[in-house]
């Protein structure tokens, strides 16, 4: 494989690896929480983990300000990384398609890797989805926020449930506490050996996850549809000129902070109509899947609306660029959180998994950041990439980079 001589890294926008690092930061504090089940929970578990006052107002702050959320502002990052990823190819007149499609193998590779330790990966996802993302690249603008639109509203969740009715596309995992699979996920989780823990998430982990992405939850309809609007964001050149953009930041968090007060009556409305037997074979509880959805949306257009204002704050904006350093890892601090996160919950490790309060395990998340936020300024001050980053390059190109400075 020929490799172009201009390779050479374009110089990074601080913003965007700043708003990686904090959102990368969110994705940890509900996977801790969550104690890296990366499914649903048995009832013990919940019980052991909800043992206080303080316990359930983590779990609030996580269920209104992380969960779901965080996890779109990356998917968002990942489709603006893939724009300008192309558009610098683009300008040194050379075409980045079949590079990105190898470069999302690569990545495939990694996420299989990480999903042994942790079933939630979204690295797999991300390889899967980012594949259609490709063919976007010169449709235009208008097309592109009109598919967003659609999966926004929950086109694709519509068209699934049609067929289904409910049922699984992928996989039998049910999703009720009491489900025979989900107590014998949890055991092989906090007996099991760390062999035990790789055979299952190998194979039947992707299904269930498969499941949760492309069934009546489509959280991958919601995922696909932030990369278009990451790839959007590229062509408006939005983040390399946020400081002029004060009217456009303004309507955004105003618009969205209606989207979050009307979604959530829609929330209220919907499933308060369900009574207190909640299932998913009825249309109704769609519309109120796509309630929940909208209402994650309109919370990330907040967050990235209220990050950039305060971006422009020299003080606030001190204390923001020292994730600046963490974005840039951001996969190899995604992928060894894992370990470490498993290592202390598991069963093939300490063993902590729902033994620890929510408080104990978010206090512990806070610790994990600010360990890797510490060393991920201490390597890159010595190397130019993360390690996982450094390897993804070079397989990338073909071509040993240097990694020291």
């Amino acid at each position: 494989m020929k490799l172009s001589k201009n390779v050479l890294p374009q110089q990074r926008i601080e913003i965007i690896d700043a708003l990686r690092g904090f959102s990368l930061a969110g994705i940890v504090i509900v996977h801790m929480v969550e104690n890296y089940i990366g499914a649903p929970a048995p009832g013990d578990f919940n019980e052991a983990v909800h043992q206080g006052i303080g316990d359930n107002i983590v779990d609030g702050f996580i269920g209104l300000f992380l969960r779901g959320k965080f996890f779109a502002l990356f998917s968002f990052l990942f489709g603006l990384s893939f724009f300008i990823q192309m558009d610098n190819a683009s300008q040194r007149g050379e075409y980045f398609g079949g590079r990105f499609l190898w470069r999302l193998i690569l990545l495939l590779a990694i996420g299989y890797v990480h999903s042994l330790f942790y079933a939630g990966d979204i690295l797999t996802v991300y390889a899967m989805l980012g594949i259609l993302l490709i063919p976007f690249y010169k449709i235009n603008s208008k097309w592109v926020l009109a598919i967003v639109a659609l999966l926004f509203l929950g086109v694709g969740r519509y068209i699934v449930f049609y067929f289904t009715k409910g049922e699984n596309l992928f996989g039998n995992m049910g999703i009720t506490p009491d489900n025979p699979m989900v107590l014998e996920y949890y055991d092989t989780l906090k007996n099991g050996t760390l062999l035990d823990v790789f055979s299952t998430n190998s194979y039947n982990s992707h299904l269930n996850k498969l499941n949760f992405q492309f069934g009546v939850f489509g959280r991958g309809y919601v995922t696909y549809g932030f990369f278009l609007l990451g790839l959007y964001m590229g062509r408006t050149k939005f983040f390399q000129k946020y400081e002029e953009h004060k009217k456009l930041i303004k309507r955004t968090w105003i618009w969205s902070l209606v989207l979050f007060v009307v979604s959530g009556g829609l929330i209220a409305l919907t499933f308060g109509s369900m009574g207190g037997n909640v299932t998913f074979d009825k249309w109704i509880a769609m519309f109120g899947l796509t309630a929940m959805d909208l209402n994650n949306v309109a919370i990330t257009f907040i967050l990235i609306s209220v990050f950039v204002i305060l971006y422009k704050k020299t003080k606030p904006k001190k204390w923001l660029a020292t994730f600046a350093p963490y974005g840039k890892m951001a996969l190899t601090n995604y992928f060894f959180q894992s370990v470490v996160g498993t290592f202390l919950l598991f069963g093939w490790g300490l063993g902590y998994i729902g033994e620890l309060r929510n408080i104990y395990t978010f206090a512990l998340s806070i610790l994990v950041i600010s360990v890797q936020m510490i060393l991920s300024t201490w390597w890159l001050k010595k190397f130019r990439y993360g390690p996982l980053e450094w390897l993804w390059r070079s397989l990338t190109f073909w071509k040993v980079f240097p990694l020291k400075k």
